[in-house]
């Protein structure tokens, strides 16, 4: 699984929400303590937003703050926001056609191993058991 800049720009800023005490976080705060560039942050804000994973309020008090619990949010969540549906339409000619089984087999572990891990996990440094 190829993990783009963006896609992981947008797991480091969810997991900064999520280890953020209550209240508003300013985006600037997420862009420093991420080292993350800030009209980039600001894109990958929006669109976690728009998804519902994040809120926020403006003001000079305002900041963004996770919608749900991080214990409700997993990794796979952000990455599907971000990447969309990864394709499944592999095919491959002759003798090497079972490496689309392969592939998909991989997908799904990915995707199970995704599933399992909430972004409170990542805060907390405490990874839950792989399967």
């Amino acid at each position: 699984m190829r993990i783009s800049a963006r896609t992981q720009y947008a797991l480091r800023a969810a997991v900064e929400l999520a280890a953020a005490p209550p209240g508003p976080v300013p985006a600037e705060r997420i862009a420093s303590s991420q080292d993350i560039p800030r009209r980039f942050l600001d894109n990958i804000l929006l669109q976690l937003r728009r998804a519902g994973l994040i809120q926020s309020q403006r003001g000079p008090e305002g900041g963004y703050w996770l919608a749900r619990p991080a214990t409700d949010i997993t990794l796979a969540d952000i990455i599907l926001v971000i990447e969309g549906v990864p394709s499944n339409s592999e095919r491959f000619p002759g003798v090497a056609g079972p490496l689309a089984d392969v592939w998909s087999a991989l997908r799904t572990y990915e995707n199970t191993t995704l599933t399992e891990i909430t972004l409170a996990h990542i805060a907390s440094g405490s990874l839950p058991p792989m399967s």
